[in-house]
């Protein structure tokens, strides 16, 4: 019998069919394109034809979750009468979860009994999502809702997660980068290296130039943090490049020995930001730092 609820959203980018099979029950997230609003389905071919929109010249708009959003997905839960244990966004990202608190005590007046835990993942994408799988690993296994939450608080800061593009102009669009830096990073054919602080503040760490060596680096920064590879699962998510992707991923589980590579598509929440082109490896390691990773000498 399970001792709680798993719950997250659809900004995870986990398949739907995963988060099924492993009991997690993602808030679907909306955005907007065209003036024509559209919910995360989570499916893969839908992601891609999200893609194509924005190689036509389609700008999508994303919306955080807001207060009442999280009450009208945790209402329904509580009838089980057991505690919610959900993983959101980071907050160094969005302001998403704390939409999510000022929910939870708006819930806690209505019933004060009720017991969501709200977990804030201080990562994006595949991140909190393989947070919310160990979650769910963790309520098979008989952990109580406390357990679990203290554990994913004290662990998450091991979630790494490193990403890369060649497709400038659309950090350049959500704010990464400078007009400047974009046209002078394409011209030089200038790739970032970009991860996550302890606060989940998203950062441009190195630049490195080509796609070859950056993909070179990256397999630098994997081999010094990551952690018991070969008993590990690795994550490769991706803005609608898959050959790219599997290369980038394949080569790396050759390299260090990961028990498995499973891939999967960044979705709208993230793609309307990064746009088609990116590419990033997430797995268990070393902890993050609030300056992130310090480039070798």
């Amino acid at each position: 019998m399970k001792r709680f609820i798993v719950c997250t959203d659809s900004g995870c980018d986990l398949p739907l069919n995963v988060l099924e099979e492993n009991g997690v029950i993602p808030l679907r997230l909306q955005y907007e394109i065209d003036g024509q609003c559209y919910t995360d389905t989570m499916l893969h071919e839908d992601c891609h034809r999200f893609y194509e929109q924005m190689r036509n010249g389609a700008v999508p708009k994303t919306s955080q979750i807001n207060t009442q959003q999280f009450i009208d997905f945790w209402r329904p839960l509580l009838k089980e009468n057991l505690p919610i244990v959900h993983i959101a966004l980071g907050s160094g990202v969005s302001g998403t979860y704390r939409n999510g608190c000022l929910a939870v005590e708006a819930l806690k007046e209505e019933a004060p009994e009720s017991e969501i835990l709200l977990i804030d993942s201080t990562l994006c994408s595949v991140g909190y999502g393989m947070l919310a799988l160990k979650a769910a690993e963790m309520r098979d296994a008989g952990s109580t809702a406390q357990e679990c939450a203290d554990w994913l608080n004290a662990h998450k800061c091991e979630m790494n997660t490193w990403y890369t593009t060649n497709e400038l102009k659309y950090l350049y669009r959500s704010g990464r980068v400078s007009r400047f830096g974009a046209i002078v990073g394409t011209t030089l054919n200038i790739c970032p290296i970009l991860n996550l602080d302890l606060e989940g503040h998203l950062i441009v760490q190195e630049k490195v130039r080509g796609l070859k060596p950056t993909i070179r680096r990256i397999h630098a920064i994997v081999g010094e943090l990551a952690v018991n590879p070969v008993d590990s699962v690795a994550y490769v998510c991706h803005s609608d490049i898959p050959e790219k992707a599997r290369e980038f991923g394949e080569g790396i589980r050759r390299e260090f020995g990961f028990k498995e590579m499973r891939y999967t598509y960044i979705g709208p929440t993230i793609g309307s930001h990064c746009g088609p082109g990116l590419m990033a490896v997430f797995f268990w390691g070393k902890p993050r730092t609030m300056k992130g990773y310090k480039a070798a000498e």
